[in-house]
């Protein structure tokens, strides 16, 4: 439902989940996903849960606006309502991990998914065997913000 609500340039909205809770679907998903330059990520088929984020890309208002300013905007709102769904993920308990690194050929593969339909990100979904840390090395604010003025 938090994902359902972000936000979205026009209120366009083109992100379409698919929650992969079966075993048999998942394993199916890692093999053509995570294999040959991707198998880094093969580590995802320990989740219990993987939720692959598709963009439909054949919405009017984000091809026009990728036209006029280059920018694809969809790509934007996929990691608006990605992130609202980590975020309430997280409020239950639970812990997430975004996954950029696999095949979109492979996805379709297994899945046979429509071509108007481009898995953008996948997201990792399990409740964590510790709890997370949070000592990573972060940048400081003054790296990373300026107030008025770009220094």
């Amino acid at each position: 439902e938090a994902a359902r609500l972000a936000p979205s340039a026009d209120n366009a909205q083109p992100w379409r989940y698919l929650i992969i809770d079966d075993e048999a679907v998942k394993q199916r998903v890692v093999e053509h996903a995570f294999s040959g330059i991707y198998r880094a990520t093969r580590w995802a088929a320990a989740a219990p849960v993987l939720v692959i984020l598709f963009a439909q890309l054949d919405i009017v208002a984000n091809q026009l606006a990728k036209r006029v300013t280059g920018i694809p905007y969809y790509l934007i709102d996929m990691g608006i309502s990605g992130e609202h769904f980590v975020l309430q993920a997280h409020e239950l308990g639970l812990g997430t991990c975004w996954i950029g690194w696999f095949s979109a050929k492979g996805v379709h593969k297994a899945l046979q998914v429509p071509k108007s339909l481009r898995p953008v990100e996948m997201i990792a979904v399990g409740y964590p065997s510790q709890p997370q840390q949070r000592g990573r090395k972060r940048k400081s604010l003054e790296e990373i913000c300026t107030f008025n003025e770009y220094a």
